[in-house]
């Protein structure tokens, strides 16, 4: 079957009851099925099952009901984080609208920045104070959301074994952990970065070869937490961490940007090998 939104309970249910099933990546099936002119389900059916004797396709791997309700956790706390981001714009575009300037900042200094601007106007006020109000609630719902995850990196052995690397926090490691679920999928470290997107894609024919940009395919959520995580280490972390030091030498010779790409690929790497080596370990 096709992965889609139905596509986990699916797949643990028929293996529940005995039917050794496997997951085909939809945009690898869309890719085969767009050689077929019309569109049905009857010649959907017959694609992907040309698809399966091929042997063109490799099962998705789908992980287990316990790290889908922590990965949902975490997809709700990015979203609250979006929403409040979208708030804040939101303030700040329909003040400007009444001549109202903002100063910078965020959090506590923004809600009191909003509240010395606010006009004698009762409606704008009023309409202020409301956006405010939600604000807060969405604030107060991240932190709740933060401390359902502290606690769960906490508890769990393998998000306190990624944690251990430098500049991971319990978000990173969360994300991480419940993106590679199970390591041993992997033939080696170097197969998590392209599976999180990380490494550069290439075009070759013939006298052409062309090295692009990251794929940026797999996990946004994870990319973006292990991009932050090489940031803290690039600009916070103590200057004796070698992986620092290699990173500044980068930034030094091709940017910023890459570099901080790089770092995060690399300590992708090492929180792998470190939580296959515990697993080893038995630790």
């Amino acid at each position: 079957m096709e992965t889609g939104p139905q596509a986990v309970l699916l797949w643990h249910a028929l293996r529940e009851c005995g039917v050794q099933v496997d997951c085909i990546h939809a945009r690898r099936a869309a890719a085969a099925l767009k050689l077929q002119a019309n569109k049905t389900d009857r010649n959907d059916a017959y694609g992907l099952a040309r698809l399966v004797l091929s042997g063109w396709y490799e099962p998705v791997s789908i992980k287990s009901f316990d790290r889908y309700r922590i990965r949902a956790v975490l997809t709700a706390r990015e979203r609250i984080v979006r929403m409040c981001t979208t708030m804040i714009n939101q303030i700040r575009g329909l003040a400007k609208t009444f001549g109202l300037i903002l100063s910078a900042g965020k959090g506590q200094v923004f809600e009191q920045s909003v509240r010395r601007a606010l006009p004698d106007d009762v409606i704008l006020r009023d309409l202020f104070e409301r956006l405010l109000l939600v604000l807060s609630g969405l604030k107060d719902q991240r932190r709740a959301f933060d401390r359902q995850l502290a606690c769960f990196a906490r508890q769990d052995q393998t998000c306190r074994l990624v944690s251990s690397a430098p500049g991971v926090g319990s978000l990173a490691a969360i994300a991480f952990v419940t993106a590679v679920d199970d390591p041993t999928r992997f033939w080696a470290s170097g197969d998590v970065g392209a599976y999180l997107g990380l490494t550069p894609k290439r075009y070759q024919s013939g006298e052409v070869d062309i090295g692009g940009r990251i794929s940026k395919t797999g996990d946004r959520l994870t990319r973006k937490l292990l991009f932050e995580a090489a940031t803290v280490i690039l600009y916070r972390a103590s200057p004796a961490i070698a992986l620092k030091q290699w990173g500044l030498r980068l930034s030094a010779r091709c940017g910023s940007w890459k570099a901080r790409v790089a770092l995060g690929h690399v300590d992708g790497f090492y929180q792998d090998e470190r939580r296959c080596n515990g697993n080893e370990r038995g630790e």
